[in-house]
């Protein structure tokens, strides 16, 4: 392996860290990854895809076709209504039987292209690679493929891309931590398609002219961090070593953005402030890949990978299936059920959002779907708080859980200004360890609601 040039930090120069920097918070967690070697397989063409108008932060999209039309895999069926929103594509080849409307995991209703497939895939005519040399080139691009944040967040990728004249960036952090147990989708995108995760990094680094590139990884992924290492140590490509993997400590919730840019940087992101604000940009790194193949196909954002398991799921997969593809259909192809399912998450253990109806459709942010039998379900009643302070010494944002939930009983506005509410991830470490079993996230919920609701009648 190429030693790295020699980094003077008191010249003002940036450094590579050999290990990252200690955190605060979060939970040691079983990772559970039993689908780590389960290489990708493609779901076959479902008979009916129903695919949201809203898959992302921000305005949803207003759907641009209506029944009866014909349309082909890439073909635009949704236009964003709002800078912050992401256009939406046909994951299939069919014909539109309706404009609905479904029920979000949010609780919220959005509009929605029912797609009958013809089962033969036929791509748009109107699909061609882009044309990108400079970073307005390239954020025009992200935001015509409807990129939005792989990672779970769905954030639209040409707005975070998009960075504000007055903000100085100078690192690049990519982040395959994937610290959710059982999940390993992104794990599966390193080990089956690094090329394109290096491609897709070397692209933005040129572009967004950053000095430093870090790849962060937990510790608990050897085999991706020495793919990724062995590729990345590349004299031709990076002759001054200007990218680099960091094995980061395999710790929940390692993945969180302001948690990440922490241990790869040493940088506090600080209340109500964005990575750019300490000059940094974060990138999912199935993202970042993607990136890469629209360049060179100009396929747009079409399907994801997903991981498939849990108690109750007879083969545990990843899975790559059409956007707007029902749960069902995917859960048929991982065997169906072995027992009774009794919880359904659509993403991880921790963070993912509990399902009621296996129709619903997949979104593009969707990365896990988790199925649980009742033996894997721990449903105590909440019990009093014994004022331990776990949830406290848990919290990554160095947040009070308990006297959050209080305010919120309360509907204290003020209150739960005070303490910072709005800056819950809802990582989920404070329930985690709650011996009493409370429903803490809930409550961070239920009190940026209150706080959002009191704005809005300002």
């Amino acid at each position: 392996m190429k030693q790295a040039n020699p980094i003077s930090k008191a010249e003002g120069e940036l450094i590579f860290p050999t290990r990252p920097f200690k955190g605060y918070g979060g939970v040691i967690l079983p990772h559970l990854k039993g689908t780590e070697n389960c290489e990708s397989q493609m779901l076959p063409t479902p008979k009916k895809v129903v695919i949201s108008m809203q898959q992302h932060v921000g305005a949803p999209c207003n759907p641009t076709v209506k029944a009866g039309d014909k349309v082909f895999v890439g073909q635009p069926i949704g236009e964003p209504a709002s800078y912050v929103s992401a256009p939406i594509h046909s994951s299939v080849s069919g014909t539109v039987k309706a404009i609905t409307e479904i029920l979000l995991t949010s609780g919220q209703r959005a509009k929605a292209v029912e797609i009958e497939t013809d089962g033969e895939q036929t791509l748009w005519s109107g699909i061609k690679p882009p044309r990108v040399n400079n970073m307005e080139q390239l954020c025009e691009a992200v935001k015509a493929s409807g990129l939005v944040g792989l990672g779970g967040a769905g954030f639209p990728a040409h707005v975070k891309l998009n960075i504000p004249k007055d903000k100085k960036v100078d690192t690049l952090v990519i982040n395959g931590a994937e610290c959710e147990p059982y999940l390993t989708a992104d794990y599966r995108e390193m080990v089956e398609h690094p090329e394109d995760v290096l491609e897709g990094i070397y692209l933005l680094k040129a572009l967004l002219k950053v000095e430093r590139v870090i790849i962060g990884v937990e510790s608990n992924k050897p085999k991706a961090i020495k793919i990724l290492s062995d590729m990345a140590y590349n004299e031709e490509r990076d002759p001054y070593n200007h990218v680099r993997v960091l094995p980061l400590k395999a710790q929940y919730p390692q993945g969180a953005e302001k948690t990440l840019v922490h241990a790869c940087t040493g940088r506090r992101i600080g209340k109500g402030k964005l990575p750019a604000d300490v000059g940094c940009i974060v990138m999912n790194i199935t993202s970042v890949a993607f990136i890469h193949r629209y360049i060179t196909t100009g396929i747009p954002l079409v399907s994801k990978r997903l991981t498939v398991d849990g108690s109750a799921v007879t083969e545990p997969k990843n899975v790559i299936a059409p956007i707007g593809t029902p749960i069902s259909d995917i859960i048929r192809f991982c065997g169906g059920y072995k027992a009774e399912p009794r919880k359904l998450l659509m993403g991880g253990p921790m963070m993912g959002i509990t399902m009621y109806d296996e129709d619903t459709p997949i979104l593009k942010q969707n990365n896990g779907i988790i199925v649980f039998a009742a033996e894997s379900v721990d449903e105590s009643p909440a019990t009093e708080c014994i004022r331990c302070g776990r949830c406290v010494a848990a919290c990554p944002m160095h947040l009070q859980p308990l006297t959050i939930e209080n305010k919120v009983v309360k509907r204290d506005v003020e209150g739960l200004e005070r303490f910072s509410v709005m800056s819950c991830m809802e990582c989920g470490c404070c329930a985690f360890v709650c011996p009493a079993k409370r429903k803490l996230v809930q409550y961070m919920r239920m009190g940026k609601t209150i706080l959002r609701k009191a704005g809005e009648k300002k």
